[in-house]
């Protein structure tokens, strides 16, 4: 257990095992938690970093709205990596973690071997139906002001079983982090040359068209689809799961 201090927030980090780097991102209101059924396969022959975002389970909830954003987290991932004496790494997440490593690798291309994107969107060019995507996140975050904590219970699977500290931090990452503001990271794809390996759940019926676009656009991209997966695929089929990332990794690390 480590943590690192950005401007008075403190973010925590974890570390597993020891080699080439993989730092993984859970989804929103999810936490680092989600990744257990991964840590004893992936941090065999790598060094498997797990974060909580801010907001989220063990990390800082601050008081500021503006402290939560797509900036901020991608810089509390450069930290972390940082921290970890990692110059590159495979950059990875679900959902919002996923859409959190294209907007990393989008600010510091250079530090990504790879790119691991699970149920996840890229975005959306179009500003109507990005004002769809941050009016459904506008009302997640009410939810939880509203609500609590226990609004998680009615989620799926690795936002339910997630322990946080605060539902006023998910609320605020839910305004800050959630919504988008414009279509670079979608608009970046093509410009993607770190090999990518896009994995989603088949009955995660929401984002079957996204990984077949990021499939599409990402130059050096694979796409794998998880039988009897929904959002959650690494939860809902650990062990397809973690052959697919694994078969992807020997791969990347064959070509280092």
């Amino acid at each position: 257990m480590a943590t690192i201090n950005r401007n008075g927030v403190k973010i925590h980090y974890e570390t597993y095992g020891q080699g080439p780097a993989i730092l993984l991102t859970h989804g929103y209101s999810a936490t680092s938690e989600m990744w257990e059924g991964q840590i004893d396969v992936l941090s065999r022959h790598h060094m498997l970093i797990l974060w909580d975002m801010r907001g989220h389970g063990q990390s800082d909830s601050p008081e500021d709205p503006a402290a939560y954003s797509e900036e901020e987290t991608v810089e509390d991932m450069e930290s972390i990596l940082d921290a970890a004496g990692a110059n590159r790494a495979v950059i990875g997440g679900l959902s919002l973690g996923g859409y959190m490593s294209l907007a990393f690798h989008l600010t510091h291309p250079e530090r990504v071997r790879a790119l691991l994107v699970v149920d996840t969107g890229p975005g959306f060019r179009n500003d109507e139906a990005r004002k769809g995507w941050n009016d459904t996140a506008l009302r997640t975050a009410e939810k939880f002001e509203r609500d609590g904590l226990a609004s998680l219970r009615s989620l799926s699977r690795e936002r339910s079983q997630s322990t946080h500290k605060s539902a006023k931090g998910l609320a605020l990452a839910g305004r800050g982090m959630l919504t988008q503001r414009d279509g670079r990271v979608i608009s970046s794809l093509p410009e993607i040359k770190a090999p990518a390996l896009v994995i989603v759940g088949a009955n995660d019926t929401p984002f079957l068209k996204a990984a077949d676009y990021m499939a599409a656009k990402i130059p050096h991209a694979e796409k794998v689809v998880l039988a009897d997966a929904g959002h959650a695929a690494n939860i809902d089929q650990p062990a397809a799961f973690n052959e697919a990332v694994m078969h992807f990794l020997r791969a990347v690390d064959g070509h280092a």
